[in-house]
């Protein structure tokens, strides 16, 4: 509360001096802030949504047909390459399970501790 306060009190000073300038003075900054408002941007008042909608279409208005065809060439590797490896394991474990489901595993196999390292020499092979 302190601080606001304090700006309050600086505020009511500059006040008070702002009535106690001379006419040529005042007169100066006028211009000068005139000069100054004439050389700023022009603000366009929009709203969040439509600043987001421009953003979009300016990066798609510009976006050319190589980098659209680029961007689309990944995009069918990315989904052929997780496709691939999903059935790559789909694989390896219905070939797990068809050893398993009919018995060439030996009795012992499945006690042994070397368990994992058989099953993984078998479905590579």
């Amino acid at each position: 509360m302190n601080e606001l306060h304090f700006a309050y009190k600086v505020r009511q000073l500059l006040n008070r001096g702002l009535h106690e300038l001379r006419p040529e003075t005042t007169a100066r900054l006028a211009a000068a802030r005139q000069s100054a408002l004439a050389c700023q941007r022009q603000a366009v008042n929009q709203s969040v949504l439509a600043t987001a909608g421009s953003f979009f279409q300016y990066h798609f208005d510009n976006l050319h047909l190589k980098q659209a065809l680029a961007a689309l060439a990944l995009l069918l590797g990315l989904a052929f390459s997780a496709y691939w490896m999903a059935d790559q394991r789909i694989n390896e474990l219905g070939a797990v399970d068809s050893a398993l489901l009919a018995d060439d595993l030996p009795i012992g196999a499945f006690t042994d501790k070397g368990f994992d390292t058989w099953l993984k020499r078998g479905s590579s092979q």
